[in-house]
């Protein structure tokens, strides 16, 4: 096979290791943005994940009609010679838009499921918030966040609704695999369709055991992780309060060494 015949291999794989990289970031930040929201976390809620519920090529609609070339964005883009629609990062986009929910959603389901305790305890420790989010939250929802991974890959790398209506279907520039067995069973192909399809399947497949047999050999090392670290805080306390005991010789008020 020549290389415009690997082509959607190429541009399916590049596309969904590019639109995971970006909703991997993404997803974590919105779910733990709307999980500190006050006030209208149901709304955001909803418009994240409203592209999962939507069908695909609606998204891909919505994706034509915001980045096209009589839209603002499309005009503001025009002006620096940058077109995305029927490009490569139309497929990233709408790979992006499709996959974000996912990992948005199991992102606050692994954040919500944390045991609230173990955050009060490293507040009252004194411990400030950007490093609870390093170094406790993040390790005990890591599961969670992988499986969100996991999901936002294989959803990018089988993405064709938003992406045959966004992105096209131009083989060697926006064919993917999904747009490619289309293309093959419109053309009657069957016999490239099936091949397509088994690799799709193959290569979907491995990705998932890969990352189940992985993810069972790191269970329970993130709590254990998170332990250490709330024990090492807290000997320090100790050490803190140990010191100023001896100095003032235990008399005044004590203070929060950590405040």
């Amino acid at each position: 096979m020549d290389e415009m015949a690997w082509s959607p291999l190429v541009i399916t794989l590049e596309t969904a290791l590019t639109a995971t990289f970006i909703t991997f970031f993404a997803g974590i930040g919105a779910a733990y943005g709307v999980m500190r929201l006050r006030h209208g976390r149901g709304v955001a809620d909803a418009i994240l994940t409203l592209p999962m519920v939507l069908p695909p090529t609606v998204v891909g609609f919505f994706l034509l009609l915001a980045f096209g070339k009589r839209s603002a964005i499309g005009k503001f883009l025009l002006q620096f010679d940058v077109s995305l629609v029927f490009t490569w990062k139309a497929t990233v986009i709408a790979a992006v838009v499709v996959s974000l929910p996912l990992m948005y959603r199991t992102a606050r389901g692994a954040f919500e499921q944390l045991d609230q305790n173990i955050l009060y305890a490293a507040r009252t420790l004194g411990i400030s918030e950007w490093r609870i989010f390093w170094r406790v939250l993040l390790p005990n929802a890591r599961q969670g966040i992988l499986a969100g991974l996991v999901l936002s890959f294989t959803r990018a790398l089988g993405e064709f609704g938003a992406t045959i209506m966004f992105a096209g279907n131009i083989p060697g520039v926006t064919q993917t695999m999904s747009t490619a067995i289309y293309a093959a069973v419109q053309a009657n192909d069957y016999d490239l369709a099936f091949q397509w399809a088994i690799g799709l399947v193959i290569f979907s497949l491995v990705f998932v055991v890969a990352m189940n047999a992985w993810l069972s050999r790191r269970a329970g090392a993130e709590s254990y992780l998170c332990i250490v670290y709330l024990h090492c805080v807290c000997m320090r306390l100790e050490k803190e309060r140990f010191i100023y005991e001896r100095d003032t010789g235990g008399r005044g008020r004590r203070q929060d060494p950590l405040s």
